[in-house]
């Protein structure tokens, strides 16, 4: 891919969940810190990336994807009872990260990491949600661009690093790995970055 085709792009948005011809509202990006990142790597989903990368900045956007063009269908099979050891620190179970609802980042045996969502605790089962809170939805998206310009070759570098494992580039923590190298403290992504421990 030619470096042309990696942009820096920051977008305040709102994300409605359509259901039955009715919107609801499902997240905002908070006035001063929109949602950054670096379009060509799959960062975001790609009916949203193809959306927003042609926009220049000013420009506003109001668009809806399918299930399919986003997080795909719910599976009732990816909604799992795991043994309550695989959550115990030193022999204690761990009460203060598992809990219900908690959103909990999760590795297989392959090495891929995504998130579980805790549906229950029992006595010797936690019961994990490993679909997309989003999967089975239809996304509505409204907003406009703050930022799009051509990324440095520092971002560039280091989302590369990132994906291949050598973690964030500077972020301090607060990019759930979606930083694409960003400055300290300006990552304004969701969630916390393990990427750095």
């Amino acid at each position: 891919m030619d470096k042309k085709e990696y942009k820096s792009i920051a977008v305040d948005y709102k994300l409605y969940v359509v259901e039955n011809g009715e919107k609801s509202l499902q997240e905002e990006t908070s006035a001063g810190n929109p949602f950054r990142f670096l379009s060509g790597f799959g960062m975001t989903i790609p009916g949203f990336e193809n959306a927003i990368a042609p926009l220049a900045v000013g420009d506003t956007f109001d668009f809806t994807l399918s299930k399919d063009d986003a997080y795909g269908d719910y599976y009732a099979e990816r909604v799992l009872d795991l043994a309550k050891d695989m959550f115990c620190i030193d022999g204690k179970f761990d009460d203060e990260h598992i809990y219900v609802d908690a959103i909990v980042p999760l590795q297989n045996q392959d090495g891929n990491r995504f998130m579980g969502h805790v549906l229950e605790i029992s006595e010797n089962t936690v019961k994990m949600d490993l679909n997309h809170p989003l999967a089975g939805k239809e996304l509505n998206f409204v907003g406009s661009v703050v930022d799009s310009r051509e990324a440095t070759n520092g971002e560039i570098q280091a989302m590369i690093n990132h994906m291949a494992g050598g973690g964030c580039g500077g972020c301090g923590g607060g990019c759930n790995g979606g930083c694409g190298g960003c400055g300290e403290g300006d990552c304004n992504c969701e969630g916390g970055c393990d990427c750095n421990k």
